[in-house]
This record gives C-alpha cells, structure tokens and sequence, in this order.
C-alpha cells in the first residue's frame, strides 16, 4: 500500500483527514471527520459515497460490549460491508472512543483483501 496524499484539518467544529490508499489494485480516496457526538469514514473508489453504515457500541452492564451495526442505505445484501463497520467500530471501542460510526463505502470491489486494507488504512490514521 502507497499513501499519496494527505491532508488534515483542525477547524470548528469538524476535524478531519484525507488521504488516498492504493487498495487491492483501487485508488481509494479516505475522509475522516470527528464531530462532536461521532464519527463520519468515508471510502471511496467510485468517487461517490455508497452503501452508509451505521455502527455503535451499545452501553449496558454486560461485561462483554457489544456493537449494533446495520445498514442504513445501499447495498443490504453485503455481509462483508457490515463486517467492516463491526471491525471499525471494535477497533474504536478498543481505543477508548464511546462516539458512534457513520461508514460509506463506495468500492469497487468488496472483497475481504479490500475491506482488511479499508480497516488497516483507517486504523493507521484513527483520530480517536
């Protein structure tokens, strides 16, 4: 993987980073912006936004958290990209970050190699 460009932002009220990934043979444009009650990833091959997940860590007495992650628009027929929130969010929650996810993919491919490249990327440049 090449990182291209990279860019980031520290304005009110948004933050946010932008960078662009070759991943699994796809220049994938990344945008992620931190406001203040969640987070906002963008992915993108397409140059459009795609199928919008949504994921959050959900608060309770277990000791175990658990994650509800669910499709808001798109593609609903896509394990893999429900997976993908499920991977980002973990990833967060692990971090200390309680803010829930709003995810767009717009691939060209979902294959697992992509989705794992899409959560590396993301990980790599977390703003949580």
């Amino acid at each position: 993987m090449s990182m291209n460009m990279e860019s980031s932002t520290s304005q009110f009220p948004v933050s946010q980073l932008n960078f662009s990934r070759e991943i699994n043979g796809n220049e994938t444009e990344i945008i992620i912006s931190r406001y203040e009650d969640h987070f906002l990833v963008i992915a993108t091959q397409i140059g459009t936004m795609g199928t919008i997940v949504y994921a959050r860590k959900e608060e309770g007495v277990s000791i175990n958290p658990t994650f509800n992650v669910s499709v808001m628009f798109g593609k609903r027929d896509e394990p893999m990209l429900v997976a993908c929130g499920r991977q980002l969010i973990e990833h967060m929650s692990l971090s200390g970050s309680s803010r829930p996810l709003v995810l767009s993919l717009g691939l060209k491919d979902h294959s697992v190699e992509t989705l794992k490249g899409i959560v590396s990327a993301v990980m790599d440049n977390s703003m949580w």
